[in-house]
């Protein structure tokens, strides 16, 4: 148990799908896990272990930033044994040609946020998916005729961040999207030698200004969801 998680050693699966929003985390546990269980609840960052075609998976929200996802996130990995973090989510598309509710996979991700270089002592290092994860998301995804794009993404600190040429830089050096948690996690990956994967849907779009409901992002997005526990069961095997 800790100040932010109310478990115990072994109520995490090895594995543990990561929404930002606790409600995303619900919807998972009651919708595709069998035996679903209520691990935690702490401030309402609700985490689930059930089953799912027979295998032991854990489903938490993580919130919002990088602080609280590298939060949740170290605890699970120090406190609860968890061996493997994939997360989903919403993403901004940055590139003209991806479009709404298209799912990237995120093979690694640039950011503006100084954590991972306190990770590093001051560099940059560049940050990525573990690539077995990758491969076997990218192979699930054509088994079962999911359209999926691999690329760049790039995690910022601000949802609003008044700099008017990012989006136009991030577009100019090809990064398919934006959101505010990946870099983070890849940067626990590394640093603590777990695997980490982003699986995300667009939900926005910042060139064209099309957007998706708040209802739409909570309760939807089932491909991306499937797709997380289709990978997560494979490498639970």
């Amino acid at each position: 148990m800790t100040a932010h998680i109310d478990g115990k050693l072994g109520d995490f699966s090895e594995t543990v799908i990561m929404p930002g929003d606790p409600l995303r985390a619900k919807y998972i546990a009651e919708t595709y896990l069998e035996d679903a269980k209520l691990i935690t609840d702490v401030r309402n960052m609700l985490g689930y272990t059930g089953f799912y075609k027979g295998q032991r998976i854990s489903v938490m929200g993580h919130g919002m930033g990088v602080p609280s996802m590298v939060l949740y996130g170290h605890e699970l990995i120090h406190e609860f044994g968890v061996k493997r973090i994939i997360r989903i989510g919403s993403i901004g598309a940055t590139q003209k040609d991806v479009k709404m509710r298209d799912i990237i996979l995120a093979q690694s991700a640039g950011t503006d946020s100084p954590t991972n270089a306190k990770r590093s002592s001051g560099y940059h290092m560049a940050t990525s998916a573990t690539f077995e994860l990758l491969h076997n998301a990218f192979m699930m995804a054509q088994e079962k005729s999911i359209p999926v794009k691999v690329g760049n993404i790039f995690t910022g600190d601000l949802y609003y961040d008044p700099d008017e040429e990012m989006i136009s830089a991030l577009e100019k050096f090809g990064v398919l999207g934006v959101d505010m948690e990946v870099a983070g996690l890849y940067g626990l990956g590394h640093q603590f030698n777990i695997e980490t994967l982003a699986i995300l849907t667009v939900s926005d779009h910042c060139i064209t200004g099309e957007e998706t409901t708040a209802q739409e992002r909570q309760l939807s997005f089932n491909n991306m969801i499937e797709l997380a526990l289709e990978t997560a069961i494979h490498a639970e095997k």
